[in-house]
C-alpha cells in the first residue's frame, strides 16, 4: 500500500508539473510577439485577404486566445497530433515529427546503448584496479575524450573518413551525412548496413565523447562499494574477487546507474542538435534548429513538449527503478 500511494503521488505531480510546462510552452511563443499573432512572420504583406484568413483558421489564429486555442492546443499535444507548421503550404506536424523522431532514436539510441555498453564495464575495471596501469589508461583516454568538443571531433571524422579517405584510397569510409543512400537499396539486408554505414559516423564520435564520464562515475562508485562493510564481510568469507566485485559491489551501485541511464534519456532528443546539425542527420535537433530560425513555434512546442514528457517520465521512472532495485529504500516510510 505504502509503494502504491508513493506512485501516485508521483504520477498527480509529475502530471501537474507537465501541465504547468505545456502552459508556459503556450504562453512564451504568444508573448514574443507584441500582438500575440505569430502568423506575421510567416504571411508576406502581400498575401490575398482570402489566403491570409484561411491560414489563419488553420492555424487557429482567428479564435480567442483562452480556451479556444489553449484547449485546442493542449488537445494537440495530448493526442501527438501538434497541428500545423506555420509555413505555406501547411503540414501536418505529427507526421514530419514522427519519421524524424525515428531517425533520432535510431542515432542517438545506439550512441547510449554503445556508451553504457563500454563506459559502464571499463569504470568497474578501473575501479577493482585503482591505482595501476589499467585504471590510468582508461581515465586518461575517457578524460582526453570526454574534454574535447563534440563538434570539433565530428568535423575531424567527417574531415579524415569521408573527405581524406576518398582522396588518398579513392573510397569513402564514411558518408558525408544523411540516413541512407540515395535511391535507397532495394534489398532489406543491404538497406539496413547501408543505414549502419551512415550512423557509423556519429555514434562512433557520441561514443567516444561520452563513455569517459559513464566510466568515471561507474569508476568512483565502485571505489566507493568496495570500502562498505557487506564487501570486507564477502571477503573475510573467502568469495572470490570477480564474485565480490561483480556480484555484490556492482549489484550494489545499480540503483544509481539505472538512474543515470533514465535520466539519459530525454538526451536522445536534446542531444542531437549539433550532433544531426553537422552529419546532416534528418531529425528532431536538425528540425528544431531550423523551426527556430524560421518562427516556426508550433515545431518548436511540439520538440519542446516531448523534451519535457521524457524528462518527466524519466525522473518518474527512475524513482521507481531506485525503490526496486535497492532493498534498502523503502519507498512511502516517514522517518
Amino acid at each position: 500500500m505504502m509503494l502504491r500511494g508513493y506512485l501516485l503521488r508521483r504520477i498527480l505531480t509529475s502530471i501537474f508539473i507537465l501541465w504547468v510546462v505545456i502552459t508556459l510552452n503556450f504562453v512564451i511563443f504568444r508573448v514574443i510577439h507584441p500582438v500575440g499573432d505569430p502568423s506575421q512572420l510567416i504571411i508576406q504583406p502581400g498575401f490575398p485577404p482570402e489566403a491570409r484568413e484561411m491560414l489563419r483558421e488553420i492555424w487557429g489564429l482567428n479564435q480567442p486566445l483562452f480556451p479556444d486555442q489553449y484547449g485546442k492546443y493542449i488537445l494537440n499535444l495530448l493526442t501527438w497530433q501538434y497541428g500545423y507548421t506555420f509555413s505555406t503550404p501547411p503540414r501536418p506536424i505529427g507526421p514530419e515529427m514522427a519519421w524524424r523522431l525515428r531517425n533520432t532514436l535510431i542515432l542517438l539510441g545506439m550512441g547510449l546503448i554503445g556508451t553504457v555498453a563500454i563506459g559502464l564495464p571499463l569504470g568497474v575495471l578501473a575501479g577493482s584496479r585503482r591505482g595501476k596501469k589499467t585504471d590510468v589508461l582508461v581515465m586518461g583516454a575517457g578524460l582526453l575524450t570526454w574534454g574535447l568538443p563534440s563538434f570539433f571531433l565530428q568535423l575531424l571524422f567527417l574531415l579524415f573518413f569521408a573527405y581524406y579517405s576518398n582522396v588518398w584510397f579513392g573510397f569513402q569510409l564514411m558518408p558525408f551525412g544523411g540516413v541512407m543512400s540515395y535511391p535507397p537499396p532495394k534489398n532489406p539486408i543491404i538497406l539496413v548496413g547501408d543505414v549502419l554505414q551512415h550512423a557509423a559516423g556519429p555514434v562512433i564520435t557520441l561514443i567516444l565523447i561520452s563513455f569517459g564520464s559513464w566510466a568515471l562515475y561507474a569508476r568512483n562508485m565502485i571505489i566507493d562499494a568496495l570500502t562498505e562493510d557487506f564487501i570486507v564481510t564477502a571477503k573475510a568469507k573467502g568469495l572470490r574477487e570477480r564474485d565480490v566485485l561483480y556480484k555484490h559491489a556492482f549489484r550494489s551501485i545499480l540503483p544509481p546507474i539505472a538512474t543515470m541511464i533514465a535520466m539519459a534519456i530525454p538526451g536522445l532528443v536534446t542531444g542531437a542538435i549539433i550532433t544531426e546539425s553537422i552529419f546532416n542527420w534528418p531529425g528532431i535537433g536538425q528540425w528544431y534548429i531550423a523551426a527556430l530560425n524560421t518562427g516556426n513555434h508550433p515545431v518548436t512546442q511540439a520538440v519542446l513538449f516531448n523534451f519535457a514528457f521524457l524528462m518527466i517520465i524519466a525522473n518518474l521512472l527512475s524513482d521507481v527503478l531506485y525503490g526496486l532495485l535497492d532493498p534498502r529504500i523503502k519507498v512511502g516510510v516517514r522517518r
